[in-house]
């Protein structure tokens, strides 16, 4: 059963000092008498809708060694997350309904956030034949976002049968934009410092590309696509251009593109390899340009952990993908509030209810009306804090380390009990 809690003196995205009453799961607008209210002083908090990742690589099954949905529900409870996207890239690849009804399964025993299985595209992610969307959309799972992430939908007739028949139950394919032929060995950002460090060269346009193409296709089929990791200034502009037309595209940046640049590569250190690549200062620029007028529509954090090996090794041989779950709140407040350029209103939504809305989760992303689920974080935007190497992910690739950070999840509240309080995870929440 879940508790009955008053949090007094939260501050609201609107700037109000208000106390906010859950009872039995919800947010209710006054305290029933006799209820028996636990009391939580969070003068100086601020309370958000509960945070949504639409790009999470939870390893499970397969690659337990690097992570498990248990032991990634702990890291994205830690973030402030309510409820996260399994990425499909798993062994078996989540590519028919019983593999995506056994991840959902596993996040319903983890019972620290809700898990949503992401499908695969196509079987086994080669590329080359639609998997069952139909059958796991149908699943206990409820499917409704298809991506191959990790590799493109390359084939541009596939992709134009996938988009049209996600249309049937209002789903949605998430691209991986890069183009294969354009990025064979590819280690970074194309450019002058990648010719320096003799490092192969990922150029732009190996995005740009598909997102231009998938974006035609998308308006010739009427359908929804989103778009993983926007990690260049022209992505973000065709994209902004798309959104003017009145195509139907969504778009998500990651937290290191917003904040890290090509320059950490300079020291050869795997730690900073990551798909789509670390780009320019003027790419990172136009993406929070693109994130604050509402071009890119949430901040997700392609968490992909990899155990110690992986990442312990050269440049060429180690592993793309970095965690971040765990520090994605502090990266949106210094791109949305400390520089000044916009308000905790706009973070709710790209952390939150932008996510839920494309996925289609209906008891995520609500706020503080009366009778939604109780699926909210509170953060301390004064809090200075430096990430460790170690966070409760398995994985320690952490590329924030080392970095004074601002702002810090204190609590995360789900289906209105505490699943993460005062910096400790509480086990076994009600669901």
């Amino acid at each position: 059963m879940s508790g009955n809690y008053l949090l007094r003196n939260a501050t609201t995205t609107n700037g109000e000092v208000r106390d906010v009453v859950i009872e039995s799961g919800l947010v209710v607008g006054k305290a029933a008498t006799g209820m028996g209210h636990e009391e939580i002083d969070c003068k100086g908090l601020v309370v958000l809708p509960g945070f949504v990742d639409l790009h999470t690589h939870l390893r499970e099954p397969g690659f337990e060694q690097s992570e498990t949905v248990a032991s990634g529900s702990r890291s994205a409870a830690a973030g402030g997350y309510t409820a996260i996207h399994a990425m499909a890239n798993t062994f078996p690849v989540a590519d028919t309904a019983g593999v995506v009804e056994q991840i959902a399964r596993l996040g319903e025993d983890a019972g620290l956030v809700f898990v949503q299985p992401i499908g695969a595209v196509t079987v086994g992610l080669k590329g080359e034949q639609l998997a069952e969307l139909g059958a796991m959309a149908q699943s206990k799972a409820r499917v409704r976002m298809f991506s191959d992430d990790g590799n493109c939908v390359h084939d541009p007739a596939l992709m134009r049968r996938a988009l049209e028949y996600v249309k049937a139950f209002g789903g949605v394919v998430a691209q991986h934009a890069q183009e294969p032929r354009l990025t064979v060995n590819a280690q970074m950002n194309e450019g002058p410092l990648a010719t320096k460090l003799g490092l192969g060269g990922w150029p732009k346009v190996a995005e740009e590309a598909i997102i231009a193409r998938d974006l035609m296709i998308t308006e010739l089929t009427s359908s929804r696509l989103h778009v993983c990791h926007v990690s260049t200034a022209g992505s973000v502009e065709l994209i902004r251009q798309a959104k003017a037309r009145g195509i139907n595209v969504s778009a998500e940046v990651t937290p290191h593109h917003l904040l890290l640049t090509e320059d950490l590569a300079s020291g050869y250190d795997p730690l900073y390899k990551v798909n789509p690549p670390l780009r320019t200062t003027a790419d990172v620029e136009a993406l929070r340009e693109g994130l604050i007028d509402g071009t890119i529509d949430v901040i997700a954090t392609d968490h992909a952990p990899h155990p110690k090996e992986s990442k312990d090794t050269d440049w060429a041989s180690a592993a793309f993908g970095m965690v971040g779950l765990e520090t994605a709140y502090s990266v949106a407040q210094q791109v949305l509030i400390d520089s000044g350029k916009s308000n905790f209103e706009r973070l709710g939504a790209v952390m939150s209810s932008n996510a839920a809305a494309i996925s289609g989760l209906d008891q995520q992303g609500k706020y503080l009306s009366p009778g939604v689920a109780a699926n909210l974080t509170l953060v301390d935007p004064k809090d200075s804090w430096d990430p460790k190497p170690q966070t409760l992910s398995m994985s320690e690739n952490n590329p924030f380390t080392g970095l004074k950070m601002q702002g810090r999840v204190r609590h995360t509240i789900y289906n209105g009990e505490f699943s993460y309080r005062d910096f400790s995870i509480v086990q076994r929440v009600g669901i």
